[in-house]
């Protein structure tokens, strides 16, 4: 095994480590930082793939712009330290089903086409990735560069409206714990103004 593969194997295995702890996590920062990292893994994946155009690209959108407002919008709705919720064994079942179908699809799709090493000389300048990606013709990627705008501006109006949403209302058990401490101050303030007197 060549010195290449080792360095491929231990960032795929940062990326799909981290995104496992992304996903498993309770607390909702935690799992912000750990998606954090998996994107620099990625990122990191396009630098030895010697493609550094677009691995600053990556750290740029993604690590410098969306993950930074998912965490504005987790501080600004005061919910970092809360775990979230346990997922029903439903979810559980069907996330994992999900991503069996994923592996199963790729492993269908490399076993069907018997990809080769390319022989081709990756010769990609920055001047060439820029001159595609603001080109309107057939081989153009003006509409995607677009769109990754688009996906900015709405994680910035999403990091808004998580803001101002307004509190949502507790169930029965929150609202009887709520009403004993209610009970439990006027109870204190009574004995105080009779011991006053």
């Amino acid at each position: 095994m060549t010195a290449s593969a080792i360095i491929f194997y231990i960032i795929s295995a940062f990326i799909l480590g981290a995104g496992i702890l992304a996903m498993t996590t309770r607390k909702i920062f935690r799992s912000a930082i750990w998606l954090l990292f998996s994107l620099i893994g990625i990122a990191a994946l396009y630098f030895w793939l010697q493609v550094e155009f677009i691995a600053a690209v990556q750290i740029i959108v993604y690590v410098g712009g969306i993950v930074v407002l998912i965490i504005f919008s987790i501080f600004l709705t005061q919910q970092s330290g809360i775990e979230m919720p346990k997922q029903s064994l439903k979810r559980t079942i069907s996330s994992a089903l999900a991503v069996l179908f994923g592996f199963g699809l790729t492993f269908l799709q490399i076993w069907k086409y018997n990809f080769q090493p390319s022989t081709k000389s990756f010769n990609w300048t920055i001047s060439k990735i820029g001159e595609q990606m603001l080109s309107t013709t057939a081989g153009g990627y003006s509409l995607p560069f677009e769109v990754v705008s688009i996906l900015l501006l709405a994680a910035m109006i999403g990091c808004i409206v998580i803001a101002m949403k307004t509190p949502a209302a507790t169930n029965g058990k929150a609202k009887e714990v709520e009403m004993e401490k209610l009970n439990e101050s006027k109870i204190e303030i009574t004995i105080n103004e009779i011991s006053e007197t």
